[in-house]
């Protein structure tokens, strides 16, 4: 007998057999013999323990009667059914039970001793509640659907979980109040049906053992593993997120159940249509493995791994069956996926294709590690629970799809979010009226009454600096190139080695003058074309050998030349770049609580930036001046933060280079379009356009008048046109001396004429290096290189 309550019940409990025993004393009074005179021994047996009459509290009672209590049962239990019916005496909800059948009781001896049988996921408050709710039915003959499926998990002899449904008869029993219960009227049940998680306020109502529960009840179980572990499958299936997805042993302790296979695994690939391949799903490798693909990440449909073994399966879409892997492993066509699905211990398995709308989404694997377990005819089974793993699958790749858009969008396309929604909304008329007609025009995506912002950040003197590394690493080589002729040994090419030494030399002397166009390309095909196959022929000394060797190992391997020093300097632009654009993104997302503008940013020799701000962009909000304003100190104060990122950075660069900082003003709102053709905003106008011709010319300019360019180093230039500008970054610069970030001194000057563009002036300040600062943390090259890569 198994006792078990939970710590609080509405319910006195008392088991009693009185409805039975008055049903024996009908029987004794009838006229049939057989029928009477059995009926007057067992209420003989009754009388000597009245307690199975008035009701049982001592459950010891139950224990040293069970041969009694089951006769008194037998009509209720009958002998002829016990091998087939899972049923015993219980009290609903409570684990008390007894009086098995002898089917009940080999499952739990199945389970063995360990095991302790308990309703799944039925916790205390669900108890309390559902015994509440037996009393409204029962004594206040409310209509109340309480009832939900039940279930017990019960392990087999082999492990496998079975799902048992249960059914509860509470014919036998009576509910009687004490005098603790509290009468309800019917606002009180009403308050009670509304409010179904208050536990506090169903206690108030019901108190602790105020009512009596007389009587017994008959539980009886059905097996449901197939149907429940159908229904916990899909319950895992539609978990929400990656978080959530349920794991290899998981599905495989479904399956298992659902085919009576204690030794069952499941793995799954997808099928890429695009490229007909099948993959491993990387993204949930963790909790869900392939056996077809353990070791590779994806493999060519049409792979000699598979044979022909895998034709009806993407041809036909039906499922691969073989049950006998060994004997599947002698054919000559079959022994590379066999002596594959061997030496994981597989023996038996089935691959099922998930098919939606006709289409390959992927493929299921079953398998087992014995021989027939698996087989054609319970590959039937799939059919059961194939349709909700196609769904599934179809949602995630559907999923898939808009997380790969999402990407595409946001890595490879200039779509801000600020102005996404008016993509979205045209692209939603677009959906609205592409059943109707197939003449849709989309609308341009224009944005009016904007106020610009441009910034950059420019690597000082890139190209100057660029040419110097070419001439030196172009320099170092064709001094190893020399070198290596000046230790050959004499032999019948010696003519042709003293005309390259001569050709050599000249090369080398046309780079003490400036870089031309042409110079490193043709320098590099002369290398490639003359010199290298005479290295390759011709024998050489140990030391020039030796030589040659160090001359390749020190060759690029993409371009073929030496990179040394050019390497310097790319790596010394990436670093700046990667982190002036990190700190211009990181400020930018504060910079989107002042008001949405649009942003985007470009890396070239440096870091430039474009800002679009008004009330076009965000309809919603109401635009003032003032977020301008603000928009325009924040993006002072970030280059300022920039310039003082790339101080920190000077001392540990490969190649040291300098930046110089400027902002361009402009007061007048333009309009900018979205040009489908370079899939970016432009300014719209012939007026505007000014403004483009402005920022592409206005950092080579000089200062009116000189040869000085108007951008310096550690300095931040901004120009303007009106007067209004001039007062409000002066503002702007005034209060950034008062923080101690730029300097106290100020030029300014006005800037020479450009192409159809006059009148401009220009303030320049020095940003404060705090590099002397002890605070700073040094960084390390290497560091760089790390982050870089």
């Amino acid at each position: 007998m198994d006792i078990q309550f939970f710590k609080e019940s509405p319910f006195t409990t008392i088991i009693s057999f009185h409805k039975l025993i008055e049903s024996f004393e009908e029987i004794a009074q009838s006229d049939v013999d057989y029928r009477s005179n059995y009926a007057k021994a067992i209420l003989e047996q009754i009388e000597l323990i009245p307690e199975l009459r008035t009701g049982i509290q001592d459950y010891s009672v139950i224990k040293n009667n069970e041969a009694l209590i089951k006769n008194i049962l037998a009509d209720l239990f009958p002998t002829a059914l016990t091998h087939n019916e899972i049923k015993a005496v219980t009290i609903p909800f409570q684990n008390i039970s007894f009086n098995y059948t002898e089917r009940f009781k080999k499952i739990l001896k199945n389970a063995g001793d360990e095991f302790y049988m308990e309703i799944r996921d039925f916790s205390e408050h669900q108890f309390y509640i559902n015994n509440c709710c037996l009393i409204l039915s029962s004594y206040y003959k409310q209509h109340i659907d309480f009832n939900q499926p039940f279930f017990y998990d019960i392990p087999d002899e082999n492990g496998i979980e079975k799902h048992y449904r249960i059914l509860y008869n509470a014919d036998f029993m009576e509910i009687i109040p004490t005098e603790n219960a509290v009468p309800l009227t019917q606002e009180d049940i009403d308050q009670l049906l509304d409010n179904y998680n208050d536990i506090n306020l169903w206690k108030s109502k019901f108190p602790k053992g105020s009512w009596i529960l007389r009587g017994f009840g008959i539980v009886s179980l059905f097996d449901a593993t197939t149907e429940s572990a159908i229904s916990i499958l899909k319950s895992s299936l539609l978990k929400p997120g990656p978080k959530t997805v349920a794991t290899d042993q998981e599905v495989s302790n479904i399956f298992q159940s659902i085919f009576n296979l204690p030794n069952l695994k499941v793995g799954f690939i997808i099928y890429n249509p695009e490229e007909e391949k099948f993959m491993r799903p990387a993204k949930y490798e963790n909790q869900m493995k392939s056996f077809l693909l353990s070791a590779d990440q994806e493999v060519d449909c049409k792979n000699a791994f598979f044979g022909c073994s895998f034709e009806n399966l993407l041809d036909n879409k039906e499922p691969f069956v073989i049950s006998n892997v060994s004997k599947f492993t002698e054919e000559q066509t079959n022994k590379k996926l066999g002596e594959h699905l061997l030496s994981q211990g597989i023996q038996s398995c089935i691959f099922a294709p998930v098919i939606k709308n006709g289409h390959l989404l992927g493929v299921v694997e079953l398998v087992s590690q014995n021989t027939r377990d698996l087989n054609s005819v319970n590959a039937t089974k799939l059919d059961l629970v194939l349709p909700y793993l196609t769904d599934t699958i179809d949602r995630v790749n559907t999923d898939m799809q808009h997380q790969i858009e999402a990407i595409i969008q946001r890595e490879y396309t200039t779509i801000h979010p600020s102005v996404y929604w008016k993509f979205k909304r045209e692209s939603q008329n677009y959906f609205q009226n592409m059943n109707h007609t197939k003449d849709y025009i989309f609308k341009e995506i224009v944005f009016k009454n904007v106020y610009p912002l441009y910034g950059q950040i420019d690597i000082k003197g890139s190209s100057e600096h660029r040419n110097e590394t070419v001439k030196i690493d172009l320099k170092s080589q064709l001094t190893a190139l020399m070198e290596i002729f000046d230790n050959q040994e004499e032999n019948s090419n010696l003519v042709l080695l003293e005309q390259r030494k001569f050709e050599l030399e000249s090369l080398r002397s046309e780079l003490d003058y400036p870089l031309k166009a042409d110079t490193e390309q043709h320098i590099q095909r002369y290398i490639e074309e003359e010199i290298h196959p005479i290295l390759k022929n011709t024998k050489s000394n140990a030391k020039s050998e030796k030589l040659e060797q160090l001359y390749f190992d020190s060759l690029d391997e993409k371009t073929g030349m030496f990179y040394q020093e050019r390497k310097k300097f790319d790596n010394a632009m990436s670093i700046i770049n990667k982190r002036l654009a990190t700190v211009l993104d990181r400020k930018q997302v504060e910079a989107q609580q002042i008001y949405p503008h649009y942003y985007e940013r470009f890396k070239t020799d440096g870091v430039e930036h474009n800002l679009y701000i008004g009330a076009s962009i965000a309809p919603t909000k109401p635009f003032d001046i003032m977020y301008l304003h603000n928009l325009r100190l924040w993006q002072l104060q970030t280059l300022c933060e920039m310039e003082l990122e790339h101080h920190e950075l000077k001392e540990s660069l490969p190649y040291e280079l300098d930046v110089t900082s400027l902002i361009l003003v402009f007061s007048s709102a333009l309009s900018i379009r979205f040009r489908m053709d370079e899939k970016r905003f432009d300014v719209d106008g012939t007026y505007n356009a000014r403004y483009e011709v402005v920022k592409k010319r206005i950092d080579k300019s000089h200062i009116k008048g000189t040869n000085e360019r108007i951008t310096e180093k550690e300095k931040i230039t901004i120009v303007y046109s009106q007067n209004s500008e001039e007062a409000e970054y002066l503002k702007y610069i005034k209060y950034l001396q008062h923080k101690k970030i730029l300097e106290p001194s100020i030029e300014q000057f006005e800037v020479e004429d450009l192409q159809g563009v006059s009148g401009l002036r220009a303030i320049r300040v020095k940003v404060i290096n705090n590099n002397s600062n002890p605070g700073i943390k040094k960084i390390t090259y290497q560091d760089l290189l790390d982050e870089l890569n």
